[in-house]
């Protein structure tokens, strides 16, 4: 198909269902496919518009009860565009309109180059993307769209005003397709979809194109190691790929609650974690009672302890006698029975290679002091990865941060001083429903986070699965959100909490390949768009600017360790 010849006319349709589209005779309706993108020109806008449904029609119903043979092609030809046609729908995500009348335009030849290196034509005119709030009328012709189109809605990457990140290209075209990140930062986030289908690379793109942008700095909780250092490719590829510390060697760090399994998988320069039960708090034990088994009447005598022993409470519990517990239960009100239960279920947390008694070493303010730095931060589990030991450490490590980050912004309130300003920050959390759930969300730091809109520069990127286990008033404080294949119709009506027009992309969300296929859609993007993901491949490092260790000289790898050294206050 020619981009500049008409594929077909609207027919019918309304501004909140979508147009009708018939197909001209000598369009194919099998080059018809959900997900593409397409354009209306109006009287006097263009709308870009999203092709959600495709389907038959004919003229004479009578052509269905009596249908010409297999073998009877010519009058197949004969039907095929008058009694027999093609039909489309549509729905109008944008007007691209002049924002002031065009004046001549520059030469043609001039125009022409620019449109063979997929940009708009050149003028001194201004296009402006608006809502749509009308529709264009009958018969208006629908177009493919151009590359000039998609650079006019989605911009590109090299634009000095935006830090514009390609995060991958439509399904029918070979042009970029950007996330603003600053747009992208101002709100938490999610990935979402089924096992399988690639969310750990979206993420790592993601993550990688932060960093190498600058737009903020991170806080990774990598459940599986995954983005550290490196990870397997899905599926039967058993390659290796690259992680953010092998690709951002000097603005990445690890630190690791697992430093024997850090050291079996030759993973450089990593630095220990450790959290002391004087850390832990009642809330943090609210988030994993169903991990402990522990009952509400036993969480109730946890406060009581705490009250009574401050910090140091969950030390005095686990070494305290049966006469202990009678002596202190007729003192203070509490329960005899739950106070040992409570004490016989915690001796698990002793199990957990990262707990201390005591830790000596200020660790998390160490983290904090790399995060003001510009590093970028990732915490691994190694074999610590089950759940009750993954959601204990996130929870204790980000509420901790977060407390830091909100005196910080209140420094800054207070003194308008740009150097009290935090430097923006995204956490990143695998298994988001765990911590987002209804019935836990109140009790966890990322509750608080996600309903906070960056007011105290701290954002979410939430990964998952099972985004129907995320409490609905957090799912819609959710920013922009980056869906791969989902087949559940929970996960579905979950995904467009609170986003208008949803209802006509859910078929598209449906319709994604299993694979490298994902639905864009919310502030990051002026529009849902229907992408084939980035390859995370040697021409990705390339354009990250990865320098391999190997390629690093004596001084850089000096210069490396002095930076680490500073970082640790050392």
């Amino acid at each position: 198909m020619k981009p500049y010849n008409p594929l077909g006319s609207v027919i019918q349709g309304c501004l909140s269902q979508g147009l009708e589209i018939r197909l001209h005779p000598d369009i194919s309706v099998e080059e018809m496919r959900v997900g593409k993108f397409l354009v209306i020109q109006g009287l006097k806008s263009r709308f870009f518009c999203l092709l959600t449904d495709v389907s038959l029609g004919t003229t004479n119903p009578r052509i269905l009860a009596n249908p010409p043979a297999p073998t009877n092609t010519f009058l197949q030809e004969v039907l095929a565009g008058s009694s027999t046609y093609g039909m489309i729908n549509l729905a109008p995500m944008l007007m691209i309109t002049q924002a002031r009348p065009t004046p001549p335009p520059l030469p043609t030849s001039r125009n022409h180059k620019r449109q063979k290196q997929g940009m708009p034509p050149q003028s001194s005119a201004e296009i402006e993307l608006l809502p749509v709030k009308t529709i264009p009328s009958h018969f208006s012709q629908v177009y493919e769209a151009t590359p000039g189109d998609f650079r006019a809605v989605f911009g590109w990457e090299d634009d000095p005003h935006r830090r514009n990140f390609t995060i991958g290209q439509p399904i029918d075209m070979d042009v970029p397709i950007c996330l603003d990140l600053d747009r992208f930062i101002e709100r938490s986030n999610g990935i979402f979809g089924k096992s399988g289908t690639g969310k750990s690379f979206l993420t790592r793109l993601l993550l990688a194109g932060i960093i190498q942008k600058q737009a903020a700095v991170n806080l990774i909780f990598d459940m599986h190691s995954e983005y550290g250092w490196e990870a397997t490719c899905e599926g039967k590829d058993l390659r290796m790929v690259k992680g953010l510390r092998q690709l951002f060697p000097a603005q990445v760090q690890i630190y690791t609650l697992d430093v024997d399994s850090t050291k079996r998988r030759g993973v450089r320069d990593a630095q220990e974690l450790f959290i002391g039960f004087d850390q832990i708090e009642v809330e943090d034990l609210m988030l994993v009672k169903n991990e402990l088994n522990l009952s509400d009447a036993s969480l109730e005598n946890a406060i009581i302890l705490r009250n009574e022993f401050g910090q140091a409470w969950i030390n005095r519990l686990l070494v305290m006698t049966n006469s202990e517990i009678q002596e202190f239960c007729e003192t203070k009100m509490g329960s005899k029975a739950s106070i040992m239960a409570l004490q016989r279920k915690l001796t698990r947390l002793e199990g957990l290679k990262y707990l201390r008694n005591t830790t000596s070493h200020n660790y998390i303010g160490q983290i904090l002091a790399a995060l003001a730095n510009g590093k970028h931060v990732v915490i691994e589990f190694g074999s610590q990865a089950n759940l009750l030991s993954y959601m204990l450490a996130t929870n204790i490590i980000s509420r901790r941060i977060h407390q830091a980050y909100v005196r910080q912004a209140e420094t800054y309130l207070q003194s308008k001083n740009p150097s009290d300003r935090p430097r923006p920050l995204v956490i990143t959390i695998e298994e988001a429903h765990r911590f987002l759930e209804p019935g836990t969300v109140k009790q966890t730091i990322f509750g608080i986070i996600a309903r906070e809109m960056r007011k105290y520069y701290v954002t979410l990127l939430v990964v998952d699965q099972r985004p129907s286990g995320i409490d609905s008033e957090v799912m819609s404080q959710i920013g922009t959100r980056i869906t791969a294949l989902l087949n559940d119709e929970k996960d579905i009506e979950a995904i467009f909490t609170g986003v208008s027009g949803g209802q006509s992309l859910r078929a598209v969300l449906a319709k994604l390949d299993s694979k490298q296929q994902a639905l864009v859609l919310g502030h990051a993007v002026p529009m849902p768009v229907v992408i084939r993901t980035r390859p995370y491949d040697v021409q990705f490092y390339q354009e990250m600017g990865d320098m391999a260790w190997s390629d690093l000289s004596t001084p850089a790898l000096l210069q490396l360790a002095e930076t680490a050294k500073s970082d640790l206050g050392l």
